[in-house]
């Protein structure tokens, strides 16, 4: 098992050529350019303001690490997503689950122009532990830019975008949304996308598969249902992203023993049900010293990073969206 988890890690990265043709892949590159990482950056400080001076959530009974689980929000993040989504010409609905504290989903679609009845969905939770600013505004700022790219501009596909709640006490929004919402045909999901440090040892080691030593590249996480999907992120993104992107393969559904590391976050509900799903992170507490902490702020954030998950994340999209 630990011999075919340290091939996987690694095997993508010169994969054979992908499935996407050349002029998704060129649609697909152009639009990549036009992200704008300054609008991404402030929308990561917009969001860790607000979640700075939001209503906690009622903490009783989730946990005894109160400095921590008492600090959690999610209502003015929520309010944010849904407002972005209006603003882009999309109708955001409300999907609530009563549940303790509440949980309550924010979606809306981007109806595709020839194969609306498949969608590609894409996804970030808004619950964040004090400001959030890696985990999870970068995630959500990042998918509010991909909307922002394509609002103007379907795809052949339906394009839905998610606002999650609560993954930080169990993935239930996630979790919700896999077993209520009809199945996607690829999913994105970001969480923490915003932390690099070029220092070798920066990066620490995920038990079981092998990384880099510098904690500059965004790790695509994916298992072997959603193989083809990642396969198609690389050969579309080839290094037009301006970051190193790597790819790691958990064997099976990913739920073995030595890939719950790879579990922990709102993909793993999709992979559990046998959906295809792929993982965008910068690998959280295995890179950032802030995680889950007071100091997870904007300031400790990388823009050129950033920028490079926005542009490897249009692409994906673009990808998955178009390709025959």
């Amino acid at each position: 098992m630990v011999s075919r988890l340290l091939v996987a890690a690694f095997a993508l990265s010169a994969c054979a050529p992908g499935v996407v043709d050349s002029a998704t892949v060129d649609k697909a590159r152009a639009l990549a350019t036009e992200v704008d990482g300054n609008r991404v950056f402030a929308d990561i400080e917009a969001l860790a303001a607000l979640h700075g001076k939001d209503t906690r959530v009622d903490c009783a009974g989730l946990n005894t690490k109160a400095d921590t689980w008492c600090n959690l929000t999610n209502t003015a993040s929520r309010t944010f997503v849904a407002d972005r989504l209006r603003s882009l010409g999309m109708t955001p609905e409300l999907d609530t689950i009563d549940t303790h504290p509440a949980t309550t989903n924010v979606f809306a679609e981007l109806r595709g122009t020839s194969k609306p009845d498949e969608v590609i969905l894409v996804g970030a939770h808004f619950d964040a532990f004090f400001m959030g600013a890696d985990d999870n505004s970068s995630g959500v700022s990042v998918m509010l830019e991909v909307a922002r790219l394509l609002a103007n501009r379907p795809l052949a596909r339906t394009v839905r975008f998610v606002g999650f709640d609560h993954e930080e006490i169990g993935l239930v929004g996630s979790t919700r949304h896999v077993k209520s919402q009809a199945k996607p045909k690829a999913s994105l999901v970001f969480d923490c996308v915003g932390f690099a440090d070029d220092a070798p040892g920066s990066q620490g080691s995920l038990p079981g598969f092998p990384t880099p030593s510098a904690g500059n590249f965004l790790a695509a996480i994916a298992n072997d249902v959603s193989r083809p999907q990642v396969e198609q992120v690389l050969q579309t993104e080839g290094g037009k992203s301006g970051i190193p992107v790597l790819a790691i393969i958990a064997p099976g559904l990913g739920a073995g023993p030595l890939s719950g590391n790879l579990m922990r976050s709102d993909h793993a509900p999709f992979w559990l049900a046998g959906e295809s799903a792929v993982f965008f992170t910068d690998t959280a507490n295995f890179r950032n010293k802030n995680y889950h902490t007071r100091q997870d702020t904007p300031e400790t954030l990388s823009r050129p990073f950033l920028t490079g998950a926005a542009k490897a994340a249009v692409m994906s999209v673009v990808a998955w969206g178009d390709a025959p």
